[in-house]
């Protein structure tokens, strides 16, 4: 048993907490028994935040892609693109609820401009979204 407790990497301790334990470190057994699920998080990876980004049924991309789509513009998000949209996250330690204030700080002046925009399609580069979000921070 002594060998199972130093083969487990310390930072991943809090995924075998039990009630049990709960109670010795000073919880009363009361509200420990009211807990339904005890559960710990990993922070997200750059990969799970660019999933997160592409592939729910309502994500950030698809939702300003039909946005755009409604005013009869195709919009293309570069990987590097969202790959550095996932970098801000994280450096701001935002997680998932942070991806929709970065995606609207880069696009809100391109939303206003897109009805006086004569294209069919733009594509969101890395460059684009690294002018747009470093501009907005020297202005403010």
């Amino acid at each position: 048993m002594k060998d199972f407790h130093r083969k487990i990497d310390r930072r991943r301790l809090l995924e075998f907490v039990e009630p049990e334990d709960l109670i010795k470190f000073g919880m009363i057994p009361e509200f420990v028994g009211r807990l339904p699920v005890i559960a710990s998080l990993h922070p997200l990876t750059r990969e799970d935040l660019v999933r997160i980004l592409k592939e729910p049924k309502n994500a950030l991309v698809k939702q300003y892609q039909e946005y755009f789509r409604m005013e009869g513009v195709n919009l293309v998000f570069e990987e590097e693109a969202l790959k550095f949209i996932a970098d801000i996250a994280i450096k701001k330690g935002a997680g998932a609820r942070g991806l929709r204030g970065i995606m609207e700080e880069a696009m809100v002046d391109l939303m206003y401009e897109l009805p006086s925009l004569d294209k069919k399609e733009i594509v969101i580069t890395k460059d684009f979204l690294e002018e747009k979000i470093y501009r907005a921070k020297e202005v403010a």
